[in-house]
């Protein structure tokens, strides 16, 4: 199967393009490709225990591999200790290794 890398940049409370990110990732999972959720600039707001991470949440219980950039994160004073289940920090250089090793990538 073909491994995907889907880049969230907005938040979902002001943006559909967020949701529909998440939608995509829950689908291609469930079709059995490897999926990686990188959260970037303000994507990485519902990285935070709330009731905005429950999307998150569960799409790390569906197999997806949830990331958040790490400046992002230091950007928005969020720090790694307080990111909910299933997400964990990461540096932007994921994106550069996913594009090297040939993995479809989309930006949302």
């Amino acid at each position: 199967m073909q491994p995907y890398l889907l880049i969230a940049s907005r938040d979902p409370y002001t943006s559909t393009a967020a949701r529909r990110c998440y939608e995509l990732a829950s689908a291609l999972a469930g079709e059995g490709h490897p999926v990686t959720l990188f959260l970037l600039q303000n994507g990485v707001l519902p990285a935070r225990p709330s009731a905005g991470s429950a999307r998150l949440e569960a799409l790390a219980r569906l197999g997806v591999r949830v990331l958040a950039d790490d400046f992002s994160l230091r950007e928005r004073g969020i720090g790694e200790r307080r990111l909910a289940p299933g997400v964990s920090a990461a540096p932007l250089e994921v994106v550069v290794e996913a594009l090297e090793a040939g993995t479809r990538v989309l930006w949302h």
